[in-house]
Parts: structure tokens; sequence; C-alpha cells
């Protein structure tokens, strides 16, 4: 139990930093915010809207952020977030603080483990899925990419933008899924190669 509360502790604290790095963007609205970790934040950290919704109001209350209300004519009024100076203080204590040691938790890794006691073809099928998954993460990683570096090459794009943490991430987020997708190709070659499945992927094959 004690650990259970700790991992908890842990994934609330780093979604209060993720949250105020993400605002760093500029003022928005908890949608727009969602719509933004989508689009970047999900390279390193994952969240529900409710999730964010809950702790925009938590983060407020600290004085964290500062929220104003927008009148809308013909939509439900919105409330808009903003980092305060207490906030950008938070985040600078943050990034001078020791960083944990990353931790690998993925049940398909627990299924490759036991492959050799298990269904060889299941744990194959569901490696090509998460190979699918990762094809899909790095095409949309490469429009954002494209996006962010708007015809420039990316040495231009690193020494003139103002802020590089976000193009950091997604290298980090695309180099990621490269892995993944590399070694996936190796395991799946090995163990079609031990219990005899062909690759259907395969041109030559008939």
């Amino acid at each position: 139990m004690r650990t259970l509360v700790r991992l908890l502790y842990l994934v609330q604290v780093s979604l209060k930093y993720a949250v105020l790095a993400a605002l760093l963007e500029g003022e928005a609205s908890g949608y727009e915010l969602a719509k933004r970790f989508d689009a970047s934040v999900a390279n390193f950290w994952t969240a529900t809207p409710q999730q964010l919704y809950r702790e925009l109001d938590r983060l407020e209350g600290e004085g964290l952020l500062t929220a104003r209300v927008v009148e809308q004519q013909r939509r439900p009024n919105k409330r808009m977030f903003r980092i305060t100076e207490s906030g950008r203080l938070a985040l600078r204590d943050f990034t001078a603080a020791p960083t944990r040691p990353p931790s690998v938790r993925e049940d398909l890794l627990v299924k490759v483990q036991a492959v050799d006691a298990g269904d060889t073809e299941s744990v194959i099928a569901a490696i090509e899925e998460r190979m699918e998954w990762s094809r899909a993460k790095l095409a949309r990683y490469d429009r954002l990419r494209a996006r962010m570096l708007a015809g420039r090459d990316e040495d231009e794009y690193l020494r003139t933008v103002e802020r590089v943490g976000p193009y950091l991430t997604l290298m980090r987020g695309r180099g990621h899924e490269q892995e993944n997708l590399r070694w996936s190709e190796v395991v799946l070659a090995i163990l079609r190669e031990r219990s005899g499945v062909a690759d259907c992927s395969d041109p030559r094959l008939p």
C-alpha cells in the first residue's frame, strides 16, 4: 500500500509540472490545454482531459496559475489559464532538482519475457499491434516536426527558435518510437524463426 501511495504521489507531481511547462506556450483554456498535451506534451507525458481540469483547479488554488473568465455569445463561458511568476519559480526549482531514474513498466515486455511458457503466436500478434501504434505515433510526430520547422532546416530552427524545449522533447518521442520499431523487428524475426511462423508482410512470400 505504501508503494502504491508513493507511485500515485509521483504521478501527481509529474502532471503538475507537465501542466506548468505546457502553459509556457501561453494562455490556454482547459480544452486548448488538452489539445496542447495531445500535440506535444504527449511525447513524454499523457493525461486525460478530466485529469487536466482537476490539476488546473488545484494549481490555481496553489497560486501557480491564474484564471480569467471569457464570456462567449453562443457557447458556454470559458476559463483561460496563465502561469504565474510563482508557477515559473516552481518550474525553475523543479528543473534544478535531482531527476529520478527512469523505470519501464510494459505488459508487452512481460509477455515477451514469458514467451517460452506461453502462446508465441499471440505474443507475435501483440508485437505487431505495438508496431502499428508506433508507426502511427511516428507519423504524427513527423507531421508535428514539419509544422514546427515550417520549411527551415533543423540547424536554422535550433539557432533561431524562441523556445527549444518542445522540439527537444519531440526528438525524444520520435527516437523512442523509432527504437520501438527497430527492437520489434528484431524480436519478431527471432520468434518467427524459432516457431516457424511465416512473415506475411514479406513480399517474397507467395
